[in-house]
């Protein structure tokens, strides 16, 4: 009889159980700033000693309390009462959560880098249960932030434990969290190397992350690009500011949690990348006569209050550096409608900018199960050339093309109920896009269009069908029902809807008139 062989649960899976077991009573949304908050301040703690010990082995003993040696080191100078070993060393005092707080507190006032980043007063105002937060203080302790460096254990943790959280805070919460395979699949296409990276909706920093991830992988230099982000909720500004300054990257994510909209930070900036997924439909985003004049909206109509989708779009759009191009997620609704986001979406394709849509399979995202799209907008379109890593590419001249492409149907399971990209799917998509960035439809292209899946429609075809970006306007569908026009379809069953309320509501009058002929009146 085979043996069942038992998969060994990795150190992120073991690190979870053991600090689930502990939350007790706490809620998922107040867990997560008291665990992540103690992972980095082992992180910076194990740094802090390390570069300490290196500091006497190298004779400058007199130095090693004085904190521009560590910042110049890219590292976080700690007092002796916010390294991990104090806290260690009195995670059995009734005080801990006090001393925990005070940690924190001074490890963000001597390091600026820090300001605005750390927990404020969370373990002592949760008033956590002692035996539970030392249990933790012991489980995170297993934590050796320094063992392999190549593998970024604390990295991999903290992002790990930001996905758990995502999913614990379940539908209408987690908010700061996009999925990884989407965040992966955006860096893959839009290849952030080198220059000015801006995310206006940052959650807790993931785009970043993954962006440092993709130029690692491709033997770039990360003293090359510069990061900007903004994010609107407080707690999760320190979400962001805490998981960059863990992979020891530098950003600017504004100096405050503020809202894009009316309080934007990074007013001048003009980015060669926009990474982002935005809250989807957001309504009431502006009073009727706020933002009217907002020179983000030169040159097109105001972003309906009703839904913000479209105040993202050029939000975006206006921070594109001459040759910038964006990669972000948005709700399907977008796609098409009418009003003022018809208007918008006809002048960005008039002008060039779109430059592919991509509908992603339902249940991606761990707060809502709808299908979603990431748009590419393409600020330089014409012939040019680029180097990523040792790879170069000369893209072709494109007269307003754009290449839609339905996903729906490419993925893998995830957390049972979830679905995910494989390293394989999202290189696959990728390299569908650059080869048809390259070369087009001419006839000896190695792009095709492909049922199911991809078609380059031009300027005329996308104007004929009212500048409506809904894939499957396009592409054909051969196997599936796919074929069905779904706007067209929605209008029929409206009309259909329509006509048998209007006959249910004659059936009713003419009944009450049989009942009154006989002598009955019947009151509703």
């Amino acid at each position: 009889m085979a043996k069942k062989v038992l998969k060994q649960k990795s150190i992120e899976e073991t690190l979870w159980d053991s600090a689930n077991k502990l939350r007790g009573s706490v809620e998922p949304a107040e867990y997560k700033h008291v665990v992540l908050g103690l992972i980095f301040l082992k992180f910076a703690s194990d740094k802090f000693e390390e570069h300490r010990k290196a500091m006497i082995d190298k004779g400058q003993e007199k130095y090693i309390e004085m904190p521009d040696f560590y910042g110049q080191a890219n590292v976080f100078y700690l007092d002796e009462v916010s390294r991990w070993s104090y806290i260690v060393k009195n995670s059995k005092q009734n005080d801990i959560a006090l001393k925990i707080d005070t940690a924190l507190h001074n490890i963000e006032k001597a390091n600026k880098a820090l300001k605005g980043a750390l927990p404020d007063n969370y373990f002592s105002r949760l008033g956590l249960d002692i035996t539970k937060l030392s249990s933790l203080l012991d489980t995170i302790n297993d934590i050796d932030t320094l063992r392999d460096k190549a593998q970024d254990i604390v990295g991999r943790v903290y992002e790990y434990f930001l996905s758990k959280f995502a999913l614990a805070e379940g539908k209408g919460k987690g908010e700061f969290y996009t999925p990884k395979s989407i965040v992966n699949l955006i860096a893959e296409m839009i290849e952030p190397y080198k220059g000015i990276i801006y995310d206006p909706a940052c959650g807790s920093g993931g785009m970043f992350v993954q962006s440092i991830k993709f130029i690692e992988n491709h033997h770039g230099n990360k003293k090359e690009i510069s990061i900007y982000g903004q994010e609107y909720t407080n707690t999760t500004y320190k979400l962001a500011k805490m998981n960059l300054a863990i992979r020891g990257i530098s950003g600017n994510l504004g100096e405050k949690a503020a809202d894009t909209f009316g309080d934007d930070q990074h007013k001048d900036l003009k980015a060669d990348f926009i990474m982002a997924n935005p809250p989807f439909n957001q309504k009431d985003w502006r009073a009727e006569t706020e933002l009217v004049d907002d020179p983000r909206w030169r040159g097109y109509d105001v972003p309906p209050k009703s839904n913000a989708n479209y105040g993202w779009i050029l939000n975006m759009a206006s921070k594109l550096s001459e040759n910038g191009i964006a990669g972000f997620v948005l709700a399907n609704g977008a796609l098409s409608g009418g009003g003022e986001e018809y208007k918008i979406r006809r002048k960005l394709v008039e002008n060039n900018l779109v430059e592919a849509i991509l509908v992603l399979p339902r249940s991606m995202f761990y707060t809502t199960d709808i299908s979603v799209t990431v748009w590419i907008l393409n600020k330089n379109k014409k012939e040019q050339s680029r180097s990523i890593g040792d790879e170069s590419r000369d893209y072709r001249k494109r007269e307003k093309e754009i290449l839609f492409m339905d996903l729906r149907q490419i993925g893998e399971p995830f957390e049972k109920k979830f679905t995910q990209f494989s390293p394989q799917h999202i290189q696959d998509i990728a390299t569908t896009y650059h080869t048809w960035q390259c070369t087009g439809k001419a006839a000896s292209s190695p792009y095709k269009d492909i049922p199911e899946y991809c078609y380059s429609a031009s300027f005329d075809e996308v104007a004929k069908k009212d500048f409506s970006l809904v894939p499957s306007k396009y592409i054909e569908f051969v196997n599936r029902d796919e074929n069905i026009d779904f706007d067209e379809k929605m209008k029929a069953l409206q009309t259909e809807f329509s006509d048998l309320l209007k006959a249910e509501d004659q059936s009713k009058k003419d009944l009450l008139t049989v009942f009154k002929e006989l002598g009955y009146e019947i009151k509703l």
